[in-house]
């Protein structure tokens, strides 16, 4: 089956060129594509925590990130952490605010690549260090880290990230994760 280039083209690099900036049209246009993400209910229950490189927002996020994230995330040209809603007395609600999270984190990717950037979505970090340092109110619950950032040129950087970089995107084949009729009777597009 033919998939869009874009969206065959996505991938989740860790080698980012730490000289590059974006601009804030880019970044916008990344935000716009979040914010117009479907929403359960109409609620639009998603926040995003913003940060451009070189700012104390940016900087803040690269602290609540994890360990292996901090190893490479820094040389990212923006970083944006997606929040929804808590709502643990609606179950059903409270599965649509982080499915939407999903939504605007995907529109935002892709956004990311027809701009000629590369994201990468990141749940390696410490939510309750996010909380605190940017004074997320309760009822709010971080998500997700997104990391916006163009390609550094790959003879460029640290062994352990070229080599993880360079490996080849695979994803289970069609047959595997779609289904029909029943659980494991694999769905088929033949006629």
């Amino acid at each position: 089956m033919p998939v869009h280039p874009i969206l065959a083209g996505r991938w989740s690099a860790r080698g980012y060129d730490a000289t590059a900036t974006i601009s804030a049209e880019h970044l916008g246009d990344i935000l716009e594509a979040g914010r117009w993400a479907p929403t359960g209910g109409g609620n639009q229950p998603v926040r995003f925590v913003v940060g451009v490189r070189g700012d104390d927002t940016f900087d803040g996020l690269v602290d609540g990130l994890k360990r292996g994230n901090q190893s490479w995330a820094p040389a990212a040209a923006a970083l944006i952490l997606l929040c929804t809603a808590d709502v643990p007395d609606e179950p059903k609600m409270q599965d649509y605010a982080t499915l939407d999270v999903g939504l605007a984190a995907s529109q935002m990717i892709t956004q990311a690549q027809v701009d000629g950037w590369n994201a990468h979505p990141m749940g390696g970090f410490r939510a309750e260090a996010m909380i605190e340092r940017f004074a997320i109110p309760p009822g709010r619950r971080p998500l997700l880290v997104v990391a916006i950032g163009r390609l550094s040129d790959p003879t460029s950087l640290r062994p352990e990230i070229a080599e993880r970089d360079s490996r080849e995107r695979t994803r289970l084949p069609l047959h595997q994760v779609a289904f029909s009729d029943s659980w494991g009777s694999s769905y088929t597009s033949e006629p």
